[in-house]
């Protein structure tokens, strides 16, 4: 197969930002990186996207549920779904995502491992969607928060049994519902916690000694914290609730900030011409939260974007560009946010040697937009071109 060689005026490594460059692919991974300007002579098919063109590593979400249709009623949905229903709409939800950049997702709760089935489909057809780093259904307790996706445990053998059975299974993550939600009729509320902090450390011990990652849902400021002592890999939604209000304790911040756990913080929606209508328990946290948030981007701490896409309208699973944007109101400049949605996303996920960067032995996952979206983020959907392990899909 000749080598492709894809050439734009502007080029962001996941890292650091270059002037005219050319990307050499071979059999799916990136061969070369030529940031000198020229074109390639002979002997690789050339595709010259334009001196206009910005060209990025795709987008890497750490935080979708391929399985819910960001409908108003998702869970009902995903419940009244069969099996080959769910697979189906799965596959239109990868397919939108990728279609907007977003090369490598982190399915956080499926039913019946149908992401893995999706996963090892996207390996065989790359254009079909993006790479899926799958966790199964989530472990939570029963009738606990998304207990209908099939995953509660609770007792330290069922515990460790559920970890060794999405490690055989081949998930890429242990999903734990530390804390309650708000998606699940019945269910402990957010500021609840569904586990004890000793029921946590053996599912963090038995996922750490088979080399899994875990990333836990926790909303409640006990769940936050049980969920740094233990050493979970990443804290998903970190939004510091209580029964009445946020409590977002300021040690505890700092010990997040310094520690090596990184925040997936579940933010972005799809503005539109109403505004978003929460429910009246969470609108009052609003402010709280994002005060948190912003606290803790100026304490240094790991954020990344996992944007929860398809639990509602607002989120649709090509939601991350618009995250993004939205993330820079918390403080951080267009470069971190970027960063934070490429390079720093990959290592969240462990895959950082793979995706998020644009370097030789890197995989061909690439998104290409018109314009310098570091001068205006909005250009983030304004794509060009997507390749997916060097197949180029729009």
């Amino acid at each position: 197969m000749t080598p492709l060689a894809i050439h734009a005026g502007l080029m962001f490594d996941g890292t650091d930002l270059s002037g005219p460059t050319t990307v050499f692919v071979e059999n799916g991974r990136i061969t070369g990186v030529d940031t000198t300007g020229a074109l390639p002579l002979d002997g690789v098919d050339l595709i010259d996207l334009g001196a206009d063109t910005f060209l990025m590593p795709g987008l890497v979400d750490p935080h979708v549920h391929l399985g819910f249709d960001a409908g108003l009623d998702p869970v009902a949905a995903f419940i009244a779904a069969d099996d080959a229903e769910l697979l189906a709409r799965m596959r239109t939800a990868a397919d939108r995502a990728l279609r907007a950049g977003i090369t490598t997702v982190r399915d956080l709760g499926d039913r019946g491992y149908l992401a893995l089935a999706l996963s090892a489909e996207s390996e065989r057809r790359p254009a079909g969607g993006p790479e899926i780093l799958a966790a199964g259904p989530p472990i939570t307790t029963p009738g606990g928060h998304c207990h209908f996706m099939g995953g509660a445990a609770e007792g330290a053998i069922a515990l460790r049994a559920a970890v060794r059975e999405r490690h055989e299974r081949g998930c890429a993550v242990v999903k734990i519902m530390l804390s309650g939600g708000n998606m699940t009729p019945g269910s402990p509320p957010p500021h609840e916690s569904q586990y004890s902090s000793a029921d946590l450390r053996v599912v963090v011990d038995e996922a750490h000694r088979l080399g899994l990652p875990v990333a836990a849902h926790a909303h409640g400021t006990q769940a936050i914290r049980d969920a740094l002592a233990a050493g979970v890999d990443s804290i998903e939604h970190a939004t510091f609730v209580t029964a009445d209000g946020v409590d977002a304790d300021p040690a505890l911040l700092a010990a997040i900030a310094e520690s090596d756990t990184f925040v997936s913080v579940t933010i972005g929606v799809v503005p539109g011409d109403s505004p978003l209508v929460l429910p009246p328990e969470v609108a009052k946290r609003v402010e709280a939260v994002h005060e948190a948030l912003r606290t803790l981007y100026k304490l240094g701490a790991r954020i990344v974007l996992g944007t929860d896409a398809g639990i509602m309208p607002v989120k649709p699973h090509d939601v991350l560009p618009y995250a993004i944007a939205q993330f820079t109101a918390e403080g951080p400049s267009p470069l971190e946010a970027l960063t934070a949605a490429t390079g720093l996303a990959a290592r969240a996920c462990g895959v950082s040697g793979r995706k998020g960067r644009i370097a030789v032995g890197a995989d061909a996952d690439l998104l290409a937009v018109t314009g310098n979206p570091l001068d205006d983020l909005d250009r983030l959907r304004d794509v060009q071109a997507v390749f997916r392990a060097g197949v180029r899909v729009r």
